[in-house]
């Protein structure tokens, strides 16, 4: 299962994901038209606004 999550390259959740569930994008945006929403652990503040909008 594929959790479409993005964050900072030195988030130790995402190091922890295995390796061919790893997608990478140039930019946020590019992150957010494909489906994929802020981490929790390391983009708290962006995850609260996409929860708050979700919610």
């Amino acid at each position: 299962m594929k959790l479409k999550i993005y964050g900072k390259l030195n988030c130790i959740s995402g190091k922890r994901m295995l390796k061919q569930n790893r997608v990478f994008f140039c930019t946020e945006a590019e992150a957010i038209k494909n489906g994929f929403r802020p981490c929790g652990h390391c983009m708290r503040s962006d995850y609260k606004k996409w929860k708050n909008g979700l919610v």
